[in-house]
């Protein structure tokens, strides 16, 4: 049974409609009581007084003090309540609920129109469920996140094929019109995305190096083939490693400020003032980023490829007693311009993934400073995935054609 005091909210009190009968007071109506017949199985209670929220505290006592006695069905007359509103009406609707929940049966016999109107009301309210809420069923619940999931997958994917298609021809546009170009911000972009991630990739790539040499080296001395360590460090380096250590450390550190960075300009509404100052947001603000990326992401290959291939020869070195000339000499033999090709030609393709991802998130930052981490949390996850996605039908592909 719930407490008459959760009923004296200012809410209910608020929707209200106090009934006199016969030209009374409010104050002169006694307070609400009960009088009780049984008849068989049934117990029938005929309620008097005054049932509004002022009284209902003493209401609800005379109520509570009703002993059931096993009766399996009750009718609850109301021919002699002189007050009651919604707050009364709502209490009465909640007493009939806990008496069901036993399993018993409960009847309103409400004759007076304003009185029925204030039932309809009260059971209306989302306080009144008749019915206890059903315990979910957990396959049916699994199918159903599992499908909200699936149309938001989609949703974000036509998003974010839309927003390529934007960028694309905006790029296309700052190509065939580089006066466009806001060059200094796109040097700056540059400068952060490439200059400053040398540090970290190239160390990175160098002990990758020393990792795959090693653990290679333990297999081949299985079979006497220590030699061919410098082959697997050099053609997995050149085609797979380099340009996709490259890739992740871009996308955490790149792709995530882009998010952060736009995000953060869409929570103080300086891409509105873009809009109302009628520049694209697209033309000034993801352009510079993704065109920058673009074309340090070669260079920071390339350079990953180089110390990748030196913490090869190290490990070398130090472990296999091979030689540095030796270790080059090998080298010639194990690659060739293709395989520097093919990791090349992943990296501008990687970074526009992590351009335009980085971007896409950063403008679906809604106006909450924990948006702008969310969605700098989804830039990162959602690059890596599509580049290891990309690199896997790329290494297909080349396979296929024999590159």
């Amino acid at each position: 049974m719930l407490s008459p005091k959760a009923y004296r909210s200012e809410r209910l009190r608020g929707q209200t409609g106090l009934m006199v009968r016969d030209g009374e007071q409010a104050g002169t109506i006694e307070p609400g009581s009960v009088a009780t017949r049984r008849d068989g199985d049934v117990l029938m209670l005929a309620l008097s007084g005054d049932w509004s929220t002022d009284a209902l505290a003493e209401a609800s006592a005379a109520l509570d003090r009703v002993d059931p006695d096993g009766a399996r069905s009750v009718v609850v007359d109301l021919q002699g309540v002189e007050s009651l509103d919604t707050n009364g009406a709502l209490f009465l609707l909640h007493k009939r609920q806990a008496f069901e929940a036993g399993g018993g049966q409960v009847e309103i016999e409400v004759a007076d129109p304003h009185y029925r109107t204030l039932f309809e009301a009260a059971a209306r309210s989302p306080d009144a469920r008749t019915e206890p809420p059903r315990r979910p069923n957990a396959l049916i619940g699994l199918l159903a996140r599992t499908g909200q999931h699936a149309l938001g997958f989609a949703a974000t994917g036509r998003d974010l094929l839309s927003f390529l298609g934007a960028v694309t021809i905006a790029l296309f546009g700052a190509v065939l019109r580089p006066w466009r170009i806001r060059w200094k911000a796109l040097i700056a972009q540059m400068e952060h995305t490439g200059l400053h991630a040398v540090p970290i990739v190239g160390l990175l790539s160098f002990l990758i190096g020393i990792v795959l040499a090693y653990q290679s080296s333990d297999q081949l001395a299985r079979f006497g083939a220590q030699i061919y360590t410098v082959n697997i460090v050099a053609v997995g380096i050149l085609r797979e490693m380099g340009v996709l250590i490259t890739a992740i450390i871009v996308a955490g550190r790149s792709g995530s400020a882009f998010t952060a960075q736009i995000g953060t300009m869409k929570v103080n509404q300086e891409i509105d003032a873009l809009d109302t100052l009628g520049m694209s947001p697209v033309d000034v603000l993801v352009v510079p980023r993704v065109l920058g990326l673009i074309l340090v992401m070669p260079l920071l290959t390339f350079y990953a490829n180089i110390m990748g291939i030196l913490g090869g020869a190290v490990m070398s070195m130090m472990t296999l007693d091979i030689g540095f000339a030796q270790f080059l000499t090998q080298l010639q033999g194990a690659v060739d311009a293709s395989a520097l090709f093919v990791g090349l030609v992943k990296a501008p393709l990687f970074a526009g993934i992590i351009g335009v991802v980085g971007c896409f998130e950063g403008m679906q930052v809604s106006q909450s400073a924990e948006s702008v981490g969310q969605r700098t949390t989804r830039s990162v996850v959602e690059s890596i995935f599509l580049v290891i996605v990309v690199d896997a039908m790329l290494s297909i592909l080349f396979s296929v054609i024999g590159v």
